[in-house]
């Protein structure tokens, strides 16, 4: 990954001296949920939560008013169950997106489109109400005996696509709404347990993003 990004800055400069890479922060509000069926093939009855995302980018131009933009955030993700405990499921990722960007002139600025995919990884997580407070377990696999005793487990790692429009106000500070479609099961799998007797947990939200381009 490193080296394809070094090259495409290479060409970029190569061959668009007139448009220079540029590095950006971003931060704004996540408005989250963990759709899918439990084990039992029903869906998941669960409620947005909201949470937040902040982080770094750059813009390589690859093409007039084109742009590959990698980035790396942390993103509070999870869910909320409205039982009579209100209960919250928090997950913290450090998410990685690739997004492939088109930024022509619109008036005074620029409008911005892109879509690409993102991986994440896990580095917090827990199960919050008014009675409980556990910390999620990430494990890609675990036995039968770990599905019953109550912990709670997820996967670490996750995977999907981002797609997002925005304004970027002059050349420095841009908005943007994005919305991002998880593909990855994030389950983990039970030993001796077929695949289709796990359930199905994805991550799926939207956000609104602002920044600042230097």
């Amino acid at each position: 990954m490193l080296m394809l990004l070094a090259g495409l800055f290479v060409i970029a400069n190569a061959g668009f001296a007139q448009t220079k890479t540029s590095f950006a922060i971003r931060a704004g509000v996540n408005f989250q949920n963990l759709n899918g069926e439990d084990m039992e093939g029903r869906d998941l009855d669960n409620k947005l939560k909201t949470g937040f995302h902040a982080g770094v980018e750059v813009d390589i131009p690859i093409a007039s008013e084109f742009y590959v933009r990698p980035g790396a955030l942390y993103s509070l993700k999870g869910a909320k169950y409205d039982d009579n405990a209100d209960t919250k499921f928090n997950l913290g990722y450090i998410e990685v997106p690739v997004s492939f960007v088109y930024k022509p002139m619109l008036g005074t600025g620029r409008l911005v489109l892109g879509i690409g995919p993102y991986v994440a990884f896990a580095i917090s997580g827990n199960v919050k109400n008014d009675d409980m407070d556990m910390d999620i377990e990430f494990e890609n696999e675990i036995t039968l005996q770990q599905a019953l005793s109550g912990t709670p487990y997820a996967k670490g790692f996750d995977a999907g696509g981002n797609i997002f429009f925005g304004y970027e106000f002059g050349e420095r500070f841009f908005a943007q709404l994005n919305a991002q479609l998880g593909m990855v099961n994030i389950n983990p799998k039970i030993e001796d347990v077929d695949d289709d007797d796990i359930g199905k947990t994805k991550n799926t939200g939207f956000g609104v993003s602002v920044g600042y381009r230097f």
